[in-house]
């Protein structure tokens, strides 16, 4: 499983930011290439959410837990 972890910052609290996962390949077409290379998932996930700022990402292999996700 690849998740792509999300570190975003809140637009009205620059200051406050948190990690989110934002998807897993269980649920999107997620490879490692398109993960790191900045997975179409970010973009699709930050137009729902436009009170925040993308801020960084990471890609995570295997099903362990990221930090704060």
């Amino acid at each position: 499983m690849i998740k792509i972890i999300a570190v975003l910052c809140n637009l009205s609290s620059p200051a406050n930011c948190h990690e989110q996962t934002v998807t897993t390949s269980d649920f999107a077409d997620v490879s490692m290439q398109s993960c790191l290379m900045g997975a179409p998932q970010l973009a699709e996930w930050m137009k729902l959410h436009p009170a925040e700022r993308l801020a960084g990402w990471r890609c995570v292999i295997g099903k362990q837990d990221g930090r704060g996700a």
